[in-house]
């Protein structure tokens, strides 16, 4: 049931009619005969008494192939008999399935105890005075079981003969990854004293959260942007199909773990992937969801459960759900309850009871929860108050939630979720246990302290925790311990320590050779190409390269057609662990679509987010598995960074390698699809990851040489820093791709600018900055220049505004820290320091975009750009609109020697004039087209 809104929200809420209750069942559990009448109670009593029978004499596995028979007999008669969505709000495996319990529980509680103590007091000692950094005590707290038994039992370290498995950690629940590398000996107190101090405690520091990047040899898995761990753990487990399916690495026996909270699957895209993980059949997946009932501020569902409501949703989606509600304390009192009163209450009381319970005491639990019912109350009229308060939810026992891991981890054909009831703050004390408040407290008074110590029965003395409240002493029971033996025996057993990220290098990739760049450097000849089309020519011969080749994983949302990569299908085929199971309707096509499981293509669908998981996943295969891959992720730039900025955040902090190509890019290059499809600002987006290296390449043989600098760094293992991704711009508007040009000046493209054509004609002096599609009516202008105003204009080709502004700051910021050294030259100020006249930028992008180098630009600046919103017409018009085409660029260089003097200023109107600058028909920048 729910409570009603505007009534009180107290226990007494359970008061409400049965009438009300059978109205809500079904958003409880599913209501098989609501709303049916029994025509013949008699007989609908001996088929439970003959079912209860069975149970009894054969036990519940017999039973549930006998249901399971029925069902499927149904089905043959039509006999329509509804899903079954939800079950009752009981454990779902039955007491007597429950695998013994193969570790020695008393030792690994004790020990446990620490971890909890370790893990809080660092939280805590973290907001002595003059620090208060924050962090989170008490998501660790109700979640110490859950990590636990899978460290002791089941969590194999990248030692282990299988390969290691690779584990999401919840990202608030970081103390306790923590607490536990203290007690193997992996950190020392004055690193856990260095918690959120990661400069001013440099060298002994520790990430609030999962980052792998400040963290490197700990963490693999950023996780604290919710929903990032869902998509990337999904994610993460095909890519071990993939590279097993295509024979790269053996990954059979490795499985991926991702612990989450109940309030996080509210994100979308804690929910949005979980299709893929079924229809890919990824049983090498176990989700953990952390079920507190409570998310940052208050419950998740008060008038609801959200247990149910996540088993509807995952096994809707066609995963196996596994629920562990209570803990074995709640055993016996079922099974003394054989008429199902006790599990009706359990299915009717909504959440935001069961966190009143759990604030409150035995008594009131007697009261409001089993006085519910007669029959119920009897049910505990022998326990005492204490042993009422001491009923475990089943996320606090060992023995269910290991029965819980291992049926997951032996399940085959579906991913599995484990929806694990617990309560947050467990055992911290009344002020912390279940309250709305506990996720943002962070301190614990000398009570809470000293009834925390007693709880889990810590050896600190009173004196201790007086002498400094704030510091209270951190706990280890020695190397020579029991506790300390029998923990390292069971990592050394799993195969090492876990979280632990591999630094080191793996094997040595073979790089593309010279003549994998060739159809780069030739041009298209008398062809037009866009610079798409030269960028999948390139990845085509790189492809194609032997030894490099198969380490390449393009990644396309459902646009390889847009993209000129349908030429792919036939030949690198699409990843598809089921292979091709249909009659292809276009099979007869040259191109045709199809599907392997050993294909090299991943195709997420029209879905960019599970792109970046993907592109996430294979871009730190080199540290994850030891093999490196070189993820390819193509998509509208539109929609790259705009709609997946966090996780490319994300990619960063766990160290991606890669490309990233936006393609169809410029705000006026694909204008027939309008105003979303048009982007005038994505180099901006991505200036703001600093892991990631923003090219705007204008030609073919740029591209090729950007690229080959990309995976030199990336994967050639001499730079000091690999762990980046690049960004390249390419745009779907066809134009002559010129030929590679004599001495090229390589290191310029590289750096972000080169001098691309050189002024014909003598007369006042203007330079001509462009880049990506602009390029062309740079040069157009540089013609209009010469031979209608005699100006003597300079092309430069800017590959990259983004990497010239960093090296800028790069140089402001060598100066500042260090004025006696005196200052550095920055790359562009340096490439135009010999060049006279006004700069003129360009671009098809908002003027926000060259504005970035304004500092380093000696002498006068000017950018044009396409601020706004984009709009549907031709590429021409759309280009006089904003004022970026080859006309404007024209008159804005004769205003800019105007002003310095160099020629007459009733020019300027003139050209204005003549080129009806105003006016978009006008236009003539540009091919026709501009649709995807």
């Amino acid at each position: 049931m729910t409570i009603i809104e505007n009534e009180p929200q107290t226990a007494s809420a359970l008061t409400a009619s049965s009438a009300d209750i059978d109205e809500q069942i079904t958003g409880i559990r599913s209501g098989l005969t609501y709303q049916l009448s029994d025509r013949d109670p008699e007989e609908t009593q001996e088929w439970i008494d003959s079912f209860d029978q069975l149970v009894e004499a054969q036990g519940t596995e017999r039973a549930q192939f006998i249901i399971r028979s029925l069902l499927q007999r149904a089905g043959a008669k039509s006999v329509g008999v509804p899903m079954v969505t939800t079950t009752d709000y009981v454990n779902t495996i039955p007491v007597d399935q429950e695998p013994e319990f193969p570790g020695d529980e008393a030792i690994e509680r004790r020990y446990r105890a620490f971890m909890r103590w370790n893990a809080a007091v660092m939280v805590h000692r973290g907001q002595r005075p003059g620090v208060g950094v924050g962090g989170h005590i008490s998501t660790y707290a109700g979640a110490a079981t859950l990590y636990e038994v899978g460290f002791n039992h089941f969590f194999r370290g990248q030692d282990h003969p299988g390969g290691g498995d690779q584990i999401f950690f919840q990202g608030h629940a970081s103390p306790g990854m923590y607490a536990r590398a203290f007690l193997e000996g992996r950190l020392t107190e004055q690193d856990l004293d260095g918690f959120r101090q990661e400069k001013s405690k440099e060298g002994h520091a520790l990430p609030s959260y999962p980052h792998p990047r400040n963290m490197p040899a700990f963490w693999q898995f950023p996780t604290v942007s919710m929903g990032i761990g869902p998509a990337n753990a999904i994610y993460q487990a095909q890519l071990n199909r993939y590279l097993h399916n295509r024979g790269i690495k053996d990954t059979s026996d490795q499985q991926v773990w991702a612990f989450l909270g109940d309030g996080e699957m509210d994100e979308p895209e804690s929910r949005g992937f979980l299709q893929l993980a079924a229809n890919e059949k990824l049983d090498n997946l176990n989700f953990v969801i952390n079920c507190n009932l409570q998310r940052l501020d208050g419950p998740v569902r008060g008038n609801g459960k959200i247990m149910q409501e996540l088993e509807a949703f995952f096994r809707g989606a066609g995963w196996n759900v596994i629920k562990v509600v209570w803990g074995r304390e709640w055993d016996e009192l079922l099974d003394k309850d054989p008429a199902g009163a006790l599990v009706d209450v359990m299915n009717q009381t909504p959440d935001g009871d069961y966190q009143t319970y759990k604030a409150e005491s035995g008594a009131f639990i007697r009261e409001h929860f089993f006085g519910q019912r007669p029959e119920t109350k009897e049910l505990v009229a022998d326990l005492t108050d204490d042993q009422i308060w001491q009923l475990k939810r089943g996320g606090h026992d060992y023995h269910k939630v290991y029965a819980a891991y291992k049926a997951a981890s032996e399940f085959k054909g579906k991913p599995t979720v484990i929806l694990a009831k617990t309560v947050k703050g467990y055992g911290l004390g009344p002020h912390f246990e279940a309250r709305n408040a506990t996720h943002q407290m962070k301190k614990l008074t000398l009570e809470d302290l000293k009834g925390f110590r007693d709880h889990l029965r810590i050896p600190i003395s009173d004196e201790q925790l007086e002498a400094d409240p704030y510091l209270p002493p951190y706990y280890h029971p020695g190397v020579d311990s029991e506790e300390y033996k029998y923990l390292m025996q069971r990592r050394a057993a799993l195969g090492g320590a876990v979280p632990s990220r591999r630094s080191e290098t793996p094997a040595p990739v073979t790089l593309p050779t010279e003549k994998s760049y060739a159809i780069a450097k030739r041009g298209s000849g008398k062809q037009q190409a866009a610079t798409t089309m030269a960028f999948v020519r390139l990845l085509k011969d790189l492809m194609r390269d032997k030894d490099f080749g198969h380490r390449i994983v393009p990644i396309v949302p459902d646009e390889s057609r847009t993209f000129g990569m349908d030429s792919f299908f036939p030949t690198a085929k699409i990843y598809n662990p089921a292979g091709q199971n249909y009659l292809s309707v276009d099979r007869d096509l040259v191109l045709a679509y199809k599907e392997s499981p050993a294909g090299q293509l991943i195709h997420p669908g029209i879905n960019e987010a599970g792109a970046v998981a993907a592109f996430t996943a294979a871009g730190t295969s080199y540290s994850t598995h030891g093999e490196a891959l070189i993820p390819i992720y193509v998509f509208y730039s539109m929609f790259g960074f705009q709609r997946t900025g966090d996780q490319f955040w994300a990619a960063a902090d766990q160290m991606t390698r890669g490309f990233i190509i936006g393609a169809t890019a410029g705000r006026t290059t694909l204008t027939g699809e309008g105003l979303q499809h048009a982007d005038g600002h994505s180099p901006l987006l991505a200036a703001t990851n600093p892991a990631v290296i923003t090219y705007d390449p204008a030609y073919g043989y740029e591209i090729g040489h950007i690229m080959r600098s990309g995976l030199e760094r990336m994967y050639g293992g001499g730079h000091p820093d690999p762990n980046v991704m690049y960004y390249l711009t390419v745009y779907n508007e066809p134009i002559t791709q010129p030929a590679e040009p004599e001495n090229l000046d390589v290191e310029g493209l590289i750096k972000g600018i080169y001098l691309l054509k050189e002024a014909a004609v003598d007369g006042p002096r203007a330079q001509l900055l462009a880049s990506g599609v602009a390029v062309p009516w740079a040069l157009e202008a540089q013609a209009i220049l010469a031979s209608e105003w005699g100006v003597s204009a300079d092309v430069w080709s800017v590959t990259s505004w983004n990497e010239l502004a960093r090296d800028g700051q790069a140089a402001d910021e060598a100066y500042l820290c260090d004025p006696a050294g005196g200052r550095v030259t920055p790359f562009v100020t340096g490439k135009l320091s010999q060049a006279t006249g006004p700069v003129i930028a360009t671009s098809d992008y908002m003027r926000a975009v060259p504005e970035q180098i304004r500092p380093y630009v000696p002498g006068e600046f000017y950018t044009l750009g396409a601020d706004g919103f984009g709009f549907s017409d031709t590429r021409a018009a759309a280009r006089r609109f904003f004022k970026i085409d080859a006309h404007t660029v024209v008159v804005q260089a004769l205003a800019a020697l105007a002003e310095r003097g160099e020629i007459d200023q009733s020019k300027v109107a003139q050209a204005h004039a003549a080129y009806r600058l105003n006016d978009p028909t006008a236009g003539t920048s540009g091919n026709a087209g501009g649709d995807a």
